[in-house]
């Protein structure tokens, strides 16, 4: 992959550039970051947007603008996630030049209308009261409140019903205001001549304003060890889990490694045997490590029984405790460099693949190849070195539990 840059507004915004012929398509993608979830003044008000956005523009709403797509089989989907906003088109080579286009006047004239905002608004509403029912979602948000009392993790992307209500017309265009140049970069991947499109590109920059550069708020999650259980009519006990992970990102490798032993790799795990082979109480049980820009944790999840609730959750400790304190035998680091190193492959077998490891090199300010770099790293680590790391990281015994439990449980 190339780093290039496209001036426009005397801004120099970069461009990731990777030609593969492979299959005769093209994908073009803005990433804004600092531009998702972290950049909310109301809750859920990035995810309607997203959402309005895929609904055309005022010239072509709805229907008709998605039907323009899909007669050149192009694909548009607009993403909003915690740190980032991110609007692209995929389509075949030969409609590349079209579906720019129609990138270009989504942009000009995005579909926010009254009328749109009414749509989004009742069909964001009724996702969350759909939602409500859904156990390891409600477990999944206490355990996010638990972990981050205040600030963008401490509450769902969808938002709530009271957010979404409010949402008005101004709310959604000064949201829009924030997907602007300075924090912006652009990815072309596919069998696309650049030069060719390059001013296409550039008038769809000019589009966007210039903004300012925004810092990326850092979260980190609580170590309080804090226990919190919701009551429903459930026969099951919905379990998520979580703790700290301070984790630099030259060592991260580590920690995969580290939770693939734990409890991130299914079968085989310390979390699966001792959960569910050894002593049967749940079909399945994880642990596996979040590591971003914004905050690094623990997360992990089990259901089981009511009745087993308690043990469940002190086998769960008991695992985490004997981590830090024990490390890892000799053989469960060779099986797991075995499995990371034999399974790299298959994460880089299509186009869409490769992409989605190179991006994220650029966007955690790696060089690119840092994924192979990690793979050498991962041959070549000791017994000693990955003990010495996991000891040194006690905070992740820290945990909090949040759980929906049925209305008998005591």
């Amino acid at each position: 992959m190339k780093k290039l840059e496209i001036s426009v507004k005397n801004v120099h915004v970069p461009l990731l550039y990777e030609y593969d012929n492979s299959l005769p398509v093209g994908l073009f993608r803005i990433v804004f970051k600092v531009s998702g979830k972290v950049a909310e003044k109301i809750k859920g008000v990035a995810r309607v947007v997203s959402n309005m956005l895929e609904d055309g523009t005022l010239s072509l709403p709805g229907a008709k603008f998605a039907k323009f797509l899909e007669i050149k089989a192009v694909e548009l989907s607009v993403s909003a996630g915690l740190e980032t906003f991110v609007i692209e088109f995929n389509s075949l080579k030969e409609h590349f030049g079209f579906a720019l286009d129609k990138f270009d006047e989504l942009l000009c004239e995005p579909n926010f209308s009254e009328e749109c905002l009414k749509k989004v608004k009742f069909q964001t509403i009724s996702e969350i009261k759909s939602l409500k029912t859904e156990f390891d979602y409600v477990a999944q948000n206490a355990l996010n409140e638990l972990l981050y009392t205040n600030g963008a993790l401490s509450y769902p992307l969808i938002g709530d019903e009271k957010s979404v209500e409010k949402i008005s017309l101004e709310n959604v265009r000064e949201f829009f205001e924030i997907l602007d140049l300075k924090n912006a970069f652009v990815v072309v991947c596919g069998d696309i001549d650049l030069q060719k499109f390059t001013s296409e590109i550039s008038k769809i920059l000019e589009n966007l304003p210039v903004g300012k550069k925004r810092e990326l708020p850092i979260f980190r999650p609580s170590n309080k060890k804090q226990n919190k259980i919701l009551k429903e009519k459930s026969e099951q006990a919905f379990i998520y889990f979580g703790a700290p992970y301070d984790v630099n990102k030259d060592e991260r490798y580590k920690a995969n490694v580290a939770m693939n032993v734990l409890g991130s790799s299914g079968f085989g795990t310390r979390l699966m045997e001792s959960i569910r082979v050894k002593n049967g109480l749940a079909y399945s049980a994880y642990a596996r490590a979040n590591l971003n820009l914004s905050h690094n944790q623990i997360s992990g999840y089990l259901q089981t029984k009511n009745e087993n609730y308690s043990r469940a959750i002190k086998l769960v400790k008991k695992e985490f405790a004997n981590f830090v304190e024990n490390g890892i035998s000799q053989k469960e680091l060779e099986n797991t460099k075995k499995f990371l190193l034999g399974s790299a492959p298959l994460q880089k077998e299509t186009m869409f693949k490769r992409l989605k490891i190179l991006q994220n090199e650029y966007y955690s300010g790696m060089e690119f190849g840092e994924f192979e770099r990690n793979l050498q790293k991962i041959a070549d680590l000791k017994l000693s070195e990955i003990n010495d790391f996991i000891s040194a990281h006690s905070e992740i015994s820290d945990l909090s539990f949040a759980s929906v439990c049925g209305e008998n449980f005591v």
